[in-house]
């Protein structure tokens, strides 16, 4: 019970990777307060961990929104109290270049996958400090190490949580807090469903050395380490679960 007594947050919590890390964050005894946009799809991973014993409470939220990031914290803390941990894990990934993406996408990106990282940290943490400290995990991604052709904003979102990470981590730990990034690589989440298997299994023969797909339980498990006890001592750090991509250079 790496967790028990802990409070966890986390967003984009209705599939994928959020899923994953809310039910193993439950079985590790914390309780949890699982965010999504849309509500029914929060409410089934609630489900999911109740079934199993744990506790948990389903958030609507679009993080983005300033608004409903200070309503998500303040419903947590009414339920369970300030979160010991903070997941901001909620994003999108549109495809395409300067010239080709719509503004309207291109701060959709810019606003899901990066502000509201600063939304929630600012928000959350000066209860964390008052309550002694705390851990927040932001995903990030193998393409904010390395951009990709056909993905701009969102690169660049990604490489802005990366240093967004860093500067949390240098100006919060005398005051209890922890910040760490993950950056996937390819993983298989309902983000990627767009991405068709040939084109899928053609890209991950080129770029990742491990073969196999990378399930979102995968990165859980890298969570729920940086999340615990365990990893105390870990701050500012960019932890890469990417089967090798970026141990090399590809033509």
């Amino acid at each position: 019970m790496k967790l028990r007594g802990k409070i966890a947050l986390v967003t984009g919590a209705g599939s994928g990777i959020g899923a994953a890390s809310s039910v193993a964050f439950a079985r590790e005894g914390a309780r949890v307060a699982v965010a999504n946009r849309t509500l029914a799809k929060a409410e089934s991973v609630v489900r999911a961990i109740e079934a199993e014993g744990g506790r948990a409470i389903a958030l609507r939220a679009d993080v983005s929104l300033s608004a409903d990031v200070q309503r998500m914290i303040d419903r947590t803390i009414a339920a369970y109290g300030v979160p010991d941990i903070l997941f901001n894990n909620a994003g999108v990934s549109p495809s395409g270049r300067v010239t080709d993406i719509s503004e309207a996408d291109w701060d959709d990106c810019l606003n899901i996958d990066l502000k509201s990282v600063f939304l929630a940290a600012r928000c959350l943490i000066p209860p964390m400090i008052e309550a002694g400290g705390g851990v927040i995990l932001n995903t990030a991604g193998t393409f904010g190490i390395r951009a990709a052709r056909n993905k701009a904003a969102y690169s660049v979102a990604k490489a802005g949580v990366i240093n967004l990470t860093r500067s949390i981590a240098l100006d919060y730990a005398r005051d209890g807090i922890r910040c760490n990034a993950i950056c996937p690589g390819y993983v298989d989440t309902p983000l990627n469903d767009s991405f068709p298997p040939p084109a899928r299994d053609a890209f991950l023969e080129v770029y990742q050395p491990l073969p196999g797909l990378i399930g979102a339980e995968a990165i859980a498990e890298m969570a729920l380490y940086l999340a615990s006890d365990a990893a105390s001592m870990i701050t500012g750090g960019v932890f890469v679960l990417d089967g090798g991509q970026q141990a090399g250079l590809y033509a």
